[in-house]
This record gives structure tokens, sequence and C-alpha cells, in this order.
């Protein structure tokens, strides 16, 4: 642990200054109509937030990508940070760092792939989906689109077969996820025929998806150690290809030589955790948990000449989101005490939050509701989603009775409830950091101004974020938290939670 410290310490010295972050001064106008004394959301600025934003989303952090020197810098900034709110350490001795380990498990730089006299450079000029070590030389068999009707004209089986990627989802599905399901579904049926390699090549439309997503492959898959997303099964490879693939790919008599070979390794990431104490002596002992997550995508293929995508909405806004809550908690203490968690390496699939939520640094029993913050910047700015309002997602509508009660008492969103049905193609409400803590029967919800054109990409900067939302988005995360951390009894469970996956 002791060599963990000399690093933080280390890179505490790279960090940027509060000072140094870009200060605009702006007039707040109280979102609410609510007494001072009764609350401290006063202590809320738009200013504050502003500033910490740029400061956490700016080019310094480079991304802040799990697991990485960068996600551990923008940590230990933001522990200076909250360590100037005021708030106490509720990490691991007496810090406010709870360290765990990723488990990564990629595609070797020694794997290698040739397709007829085509070299092709994995990662660059091509993808594996998925890592497996194989080793193939075969014939490589052109299907078309891989219809039942063009796949029953060739024999596949002991071949490699290419597929063109066409056609548009009918169903709703977002394009990106129907071009991802062909490399899981269409595929695993072409292996069941006898396939041992499939090739995918990119249509001019799909092109745009391989231009923007391609590059998550190459970091291959994580969870936390000893986990069965880790293990190596192998499996039949699905390659990507680009569509200037699509001129030579075709060609008969060419053959398919790959060998791939799989490592696996481990490095640190780290959550952050602290707490204000409450004022009464029996509900002091019990938390009110608010969540967010520190980390991006870090420095990846750049579009239009920028390669860090620094996550300013996501998830810089929950962030700074987090602070400002600090700092009103700080002024006026609740009842109950006060938890703030950012989580590590949510965009390794909720990794800090699956750690922190089995291993939390207060009783498990004592978290009485989690409040995540999970892109609260963008889009129309009287709208927003609270996801777990709804069922089969609703685990504590008591919670979210106090959460729809803060918002009419304060900004008064418009919520979209699309986002939170089981029938939503994004199936947000799997993808932040309340869900681990929700599968575990903890009422739960997420505050969120939903996704955007600038999602995942170098495009999501600070300068693009409406800070007006942000501070009402933050104050209406603040105002639900206060309410219940001053009630009495703790949100009721819903009787028969039950996810639907």
């Amino acid at each position: 642990m002791r060599h963990r410290f000399y690093l933080l310490a280390a890179l505490t010295l790279a960090a940027p200054l509060a000072g140094q972050a870009q200060k605009t001064k702006v007039k707040v106008k109280p979102a609410t109509t609510a007494s001072p004394s009764a609350n401290a959301e006063s202590a809320i600025k738009e200013a504050d937030i502003k500033r910490d934003l740029f400061a956490l989303a700016g080019d310094h952090f480079r991304g802040r990508e799990g697991g990485t020197l960068d996600e551990l810098k923008a940590s230990v900034w933001l522990a200076d940070q909250i360590r100037a709110t005021g708030m106490l350490p509720a990490g691991d001795d007496g810090t406010y760092f709870q360290w765990f380990n990723l488990q990564r498990t990629r595609l070797s730089k020694s794997s290698t792939l040739r397709i007829g006299t085509h070299e092709i450079k994995l990662d660059q000029d091509g993808s594996v989906t998925a890592p497996t070590n194989a080793s193939i030389n075969a014939p490589l068999v052109y299907v078309g689109t891989g219809s039942a009707a063009e796949v029953a004209k060739v024999d596949i089986k002991g071949k490699a077969v290419a597929v063109q990627i066409s056609g548009a989802p009918t169903d709703g599905i977002s394009y990106r996820r129907y071009v991802f399901g062909k490399f899981s579904g269409q595929a695993s049926e072409l292996m069941k025929a006898g396939a041992v390699a499939v090739v995918y090549i990119s249509d001019a439309r799909a092109q745009a998806v391989y231009d923007h997503w391609s590059h998550v492959f190459e970091r291959g898959r994580y969870s936390l150690p000893g986990a069965a997303s880790t293990r190596v099964v192998n499996t039949p490879p699905v390659f990507w290809l680009p569509t200037s693939a699509a001129s030579w790919v075709q060609q008969p008599g060419q053959q398919l030589v790959a060998d791939l070979k799989v490592e696996s390794f481990q490095y640190p990431s780290v959550n952050i955790v602290a707490k204000q104490p409450g004022t009464d002596a029996q509900l002091k002992k019990e938390y009110v948990l608010f969540s967010t997550h520190q980390d991006h995508d870090g420095v990846r293929a750049p579009i239009a000449g920028d390669s860090i995508y620094n996550g300013a909405d996501d998830n810089a806004t929950g962030c700074a989101a987090l602070l400002a809550i600090m700092r009103a908690f700080k002024e006026k203490p609740a009842r109950r005490s006060a938890l703030f968690v950012y989580q590590g390496s949510e965009e390794r699939g909720l990794i800090g939050s699956t750690y922190f939520s089995a291993h939390p640094t207060v009783p498990q029993s004592s978290i009485v509701a989690v409040l995540n913050a999970e892109m609260m910047g963008r889009n129309a700015p009287d709208s927003a989603a609270l996801l777990g309002s709804t069922p089969p997602h609703m685990n504590s509508s008591d919670l979210v009775k106090t959460a729809l009660a803060a918002n009419q008492a304060g900004p008064k969103f418009k919520l979209d409830t699309e986002w939170d049905k089981p029938t939503h193609p994004e199936g947000w409400y799997f993808r932040s950091d309340h869900l681990p803590y929700a599968r575990l029967g903890i009422p739960a919800i997420m505050y969120t101004s939903l996704l955007h054109v600038d999602y995942h990409t170098p495009r999501d900067e600070p300068q693009r974020i409406d800070y007006h939302k942000l501070l009402h988005m933050t104050q209406w995360m603040y105002l639900t938290g206060w309410a219940v951390a001053n009630r009495t009894a703790p949100p009721a469970r819903e009787p028969g939670f039950k996810l639907e996956r």
C-alpha cells in the first residue's frame, strides 16, 4: 500500500492547481424557494461547478482512462478538492482511496492476420472483436450479407467466411448495437454451421460505426480478478474490416492465415471515498450514498485531429456535481451521514462500483439509498431523466417519490421515461454505477440528461456543457439526498424487486 501513496504524492505535483482552472463569475439564483435555514442549497454555485469541470475535463488529464496513470492523477486532484470541502476521508486506512485491481485480457501485439496477399495490422487495418487464441489456415469464402439463402449456396464447413454488413434495424435498435449484434448473433450461427472464422466488411453506413467504435476492441476485456468475463475461451475469431477491404476480400481462391494469442494481466484502479457525519446520534450510523465515476476513455483514435476523449459530460459533470453537494453538506450537515463515492473504471464495465458495493468501507446494511450522477449537462435545458423510476427498474417507489417531489420543488424538469423502459434499445439503466447497488436491493436511482451526438468522442468538451442546466441537475440531486438524509425512516424497498436481466 505504501508505494501507492508515494505514487499518488508524485502525481499530485503534476495536477493543476484549482486556481488555474477557468473561472467564470456567475450570479446564481436558487432553483427553489426553500428558506436558507431548511438546507444549504445556496452553497451550490454554478461558478464552482464550471471551474471544477474545466479543470477535470481539460487535456491535462488526457481523458482519465480507467486503470492508467491519467485516472490516478485525476483521482489525486479530486481528493485534493474533496479535502478542501472539509469532507472526511472514508476510504481504506484513513485515506480517501480504496484500491482494487483490474484484470485485463487482450489480444497480444504479436498476433497476425493475412488474407490472400494482404497483411492486416490488427487494431490499425482491422479489429478482432473479442480476444481469443486461434491458429487458422483456411480458405476464405464470401457469402454476401450472410442470409440463410446465401449461406445455403456455399459449403462453409472448415472455412473462413466473409460477410458484408448491410441493412438496417427495423425494431428501434440503434445502428451501432445492430452492427455489434452481428458479431455475436449472426457470427455464432455461422460458427455452428462449421465456419472457423468470420470476417465482416463494413458498408458505407457501418464504416461510420467502425471509425467511431472499432478502437474499443483493442482494449480487450476488463473485470475484477477471477471474474468469468476475463476467462479465455478458444472460439473461432470474428474480424471486422473497413470499407476499403470490400474491393479485394470478395475475390475467390484466397486463404486466411491467422495466429492470435491472448495475454492477461492486472493493474490498479481506485475509488475515492469521503463522508460528512450526520447530526443525529442514531441516524448518523446510516448513509445516503452520492455516486459518480471519474474515468473516461483516455487517448484513442483521433477524430477531426483530436485524440483526447475528455469526457466533460461523461462524467466530469457528475464529479463536479458531487463536489458542489459536498460543500452544501459541509455548510449544513443532515441527520444521516452523507457518503460520497467516485467509482473508478466505470467505463471498463462498472468495475469500481462493483467492487465498492461488495466491499464498502461502511457496513453495507447502513447504506439506505444511492443517488447516482451520470452525464448531467447536455440536451434540452428543460429535460432530464430519472432512471430506476419505473418498473421493473424501480426498487424503491418511496425513494422515487422523494426525487420527483424534489424535482417539482426545484428545477421542474420534464422527465423522459422512455430510456428507463426495458424495451429501450440502449439499455441505459444497465450502464452506470447505480446498478451493482440495485442488484443488492439497495434503493438506487440515476440522474442523467441522456446521450448525445458527442458521446464517447473527443467532442465531449467542457465548453459544450450547459452549466445552468448542470446547476439545476445538481440542486435536484442534492435536494433529494437532503430529504432522504433528514427523514426518520429510510426509503422503503420494493417487495419482489427483480430486474429483467
